[in-house]
């Protein structure tokens, strides 16, 4: 495997983990993982570079090796993260941006509100979460509410090998050498609860339980299509062609369509083989994909 390095970047309310990967002196690369992930988790993909890249790898707030805050977090705190991590590391010229899931939604969101500051985005099964209707505010903010007065804990597993077959059970093209990794960056002692909701020490999710927490406010898509007709750079859309995600837009008729009219120039690229988690499932497909389209 090749070789990562931390360091830290202190912001005025947290403190990041920014992984390093490659020769200081090469093309940049930003790589921003996803929801419940860490960036330690892009190992593999990078393990399938072909080229050298000066990569940078957030852990962003609450999770990894970033500070956890023990509160509730909002979803424009790590926007505010990334132009600080941009501002640090490329503060001249344009970075090229690759993220998964929500790091994927949160790149192509800083392409539209600076789109002066991004050369490329590639978004790997991060193409915006389920639209709401106003009718649902209500329910909640009653959620919201009873997640103050009862904050969320994660599931405790006895040991990192329950961890990995948690893993392996939820992604069916997973390898047992990747799940046997992944549970040494994705987990971490602590205390959470068992099955039946009662405090148990072991081992859990290496993110802070509040970001289990609901958002008081609703996601709103239009704010988003908004934002990504701002979008100058070239866009790639790289969906897992098992993904559940894709399985939700086929729900949803037109959905994936509107979204992708909303970019001015994007690509679409799938991968075989691979469910959400696709750069876990064939991280040299995806490798190869991101090299051919960032240059």
């Amino acid at each position: 495997m090749k070789p990562s390095r931390s360091e830290f970047l202190d912001l005025p309310d947290v403190r990041l983990h920014i992984r390093r990967w490659g020769d200081p002196d090469a093309p940049m690369l930003f790589l921003l993982h996803g929801w419940m992930d860490v960036s330690a988790s892009f190992q593999f993909v990078v393990d399938e570079l072909a080229r050298d890249w000066n990569i940078v790898a957030p852990d962003w707030r609450g999770f990894g090796q970033s500070e956890w805050l023990s509160r509730p977090y909002f979803f424009a705190e790590h926007i505010g993260d990334l132009e600080a991590i941009v501002d640090r590391y490329a503060p001249a010229g344009k970075v090229r941006l690759v993220g998964h899931s929500m790091g994927g939604i949160l790149s192509c969101l800083y392409a539209g509100i600076r789109p002066e500051r991004v050369d490329r985005v590639v978004s790997l099964e991060g193409f915006g979460i389920a639209p709401t209707t106003p009718e649902m505010a209500p329910e909640r903010y009653q959620q919201w509410l009873g997640a103050l007065r009862k904050p969320p804990r994660m599931h405790a597993y006895a040991d990192r090998m329950a961890f990995a077959r948690r893993l392996l059970h939820s992604d069916r093209f997973l390898t047992a050498e990747r799940a046997e990794f992944l549970a040494k960056h994705l987990a971490r002692v602590g205390d959470g609860e068992n099955r039946a909701g009662l405090r148990h020490h072991g081992i859990i999710w290496n993110g802070d339980p509040w970001h289990k927490a609901p958002a008081p406010y609703l996601f709103r898509l239009e704010e988003s299509m908004a934002i990504w007709k701002q979008i100058t750079c070239p866009v790639l859309w790289v969906a897992g062609r098992q993904s559940w995600v894709i399985r939700d837009f086929g729900q949803r008729p037109g959905d994936w369509e509107a979204r992708r009219a909303c970019f001015a120039n994007v690509r679409e690229e799938w991968v075989d083989q691979a469910d959400h988690m696709l750069h876990h499932d064939q991280p040299a497909e995806v490798a190869r994909i991101v090299e051919a389209f960032i240059g």
